[in-house]
């Protein structure tokens, strides 16, 4: 099963993407390459050009902006979104996703962890 490769928008610490790397999967923040204060469009189509599926606690952004990939028929790699939870909790819903669906399920889907 291929596993889906992550970004992490900014609403995410960067310390979930480094843990998630130590632990083998592929995830990058934007905190990493600088995107912090980019746009929510911006963090989604960054996703998009890298083939990453998204995670996010900016629930109604994202909500809005998947509905907006339907309508305009633009494909994404996956809208993954979380409540603002523990970072233990966080890490724990994000590996068992992983570990749990293929990145080829992932595709054009929102997903609430």
């Amino acid at each position: 099963m291929e596993k889906a490769k992550l970004y992490l928008d900014e609403d995410i610490t960067d310390l979930l993407a480094r843990v998630l790397r130590t632990m083998g999967y592929d995830a990058v923040s934007a905190h990493e390459i600088k995107m912090e204060g980019r746009s929510d469009e911006d963090q989604l189509y960054y996703a998009i050009k890298n083939q990453r599926a998204l995670l996010t606690c900016n629930v109604s952004h994202f909500t809005n902006l998947a509905r907006m990939c339907y309508e305009k028929n633009i494909t994404h790699y996956g809208i993954v979104v979380t409540p603002q939870l523990d970072f233990k909790e966080i890490l724990r819903r994000v590996t068992v996703f992983l570990d749990n669906i293929p990145a080829t399920d992932l595709k054009d889907r929102y997903i609430w962890l």
